[in-house]
């Protein structure tokens, strides 16, 4: 399989990163096959740790792409890593502002010149206590019907074990095993050629994240849950660390539920 060129920043985290990643993890990649070899394309994923971009990027690039991250514009200001990750062709979100549209047609540009374009469709951490996908954003829905792009939906486990949620210092022994699964694309014909309404667009999100859970509770091997967490219906904030400024009964509660399903 051709590979795209990398540029200095990819090569450099290739480079770098990518032996780190080998050394430190054991990984196992399924259907890697679905991951489309050319041409633009929309892969979603579940985001369950912050060390998860990185553990996801390397599947990425086993799997013959080149990763560009719809990714939280914050850190685009860390000294450094916002260089490399500005000249990497990674595309800032300004969340909850008025410029956040700019990464939505960054997005669409990129897919349009046949680039694969990465999104967490839940915009952050999932807060379900037990890490499974939340309610989406349609961001990623936007993206795809505007485009016409196929969206790859997959579920990566075993990043929260690397390093837990909002915690600050990784656990790197013994080597956790990263697990990605990659689906069949999302069924959205039926929708491409009508209004991106709120209701199509959500109809499509919905379709996006239950494909994600189907693949995340084979790699669990658990059922999911019926319902997904939905963060405003549980005046729970989407950004930030949940369990920040919450009564210690409900750290504790959240803290606990996450250990048991982190296995």
């Amino acid at each position: 399989m051709a590979r795209q060129k990398l540029g200095w920043a990819l090569a450099f985290c290739v480079v770098i990163l990518k032996p780190l990643l080998t050394i430190l993890t054991r990984r196992d990649w399924r259907d890697t096959d679905k991951v489309p070899s050319t041409g633009g394309c929309v892969l979603v994923a579940n985001h369950i740790s912050h060390v998860d971009p990185l553990t996801y990027a390397h599947f990425v690039y086993d799997s013959g792409r080149l990763p560009r991250y719809l990714a939280k514009a914050e850190v685009m200001d860390i000294p450094v890593l916002g260089a490399v990750l500005r000249s990497a062709g990674q595309i800032p979100v300004y969340r909850q502002s008025r410029t956040a549209s700019e990464a939505f047609r960054a997005a669409v540009a990129a897919i349009e010149k046949g680039e694969c374009v990465v999104v967490y469709p839940e915009g952050t951490i999932s807060r379900d206590p037990n890490l499974w996908p939340m309610v989406g954003k349609t961001g990623a829905a936007r993206i795809a019907l505007s485009t016409g792009a196929p969206v790859v939906p997959t579920a990566q486990w075993g990043p929260q074990q690397l390093l837990a949620p909002y915690a600050k210092k990784p656990s790197l022994l013994p080597r956790k095993l990263i697990q990605v699964r990659v689906g069949d694309p999302v069924a959205l014909d039926d929708l491409r050629d009508q209004p991106l309404t709120p209701t199509v667009l959500r109809e499509a999100s919905d379709r996006i994240m239950a494909a994600v859970t189907v693949l995340l509770a084979e790699a669990r091997g658990e059922v999911a849950p019926l319902e997904r967490f939905d963060p405003t219906a549980m005046h729970v904030p989407r950004t930030g660390n949940p369990n920040r400024g919450v009564k210690p009964s409900r750290r504790q509660l959240l803290r606990r539920n996450r250990g048991k399903g982190a296995g």
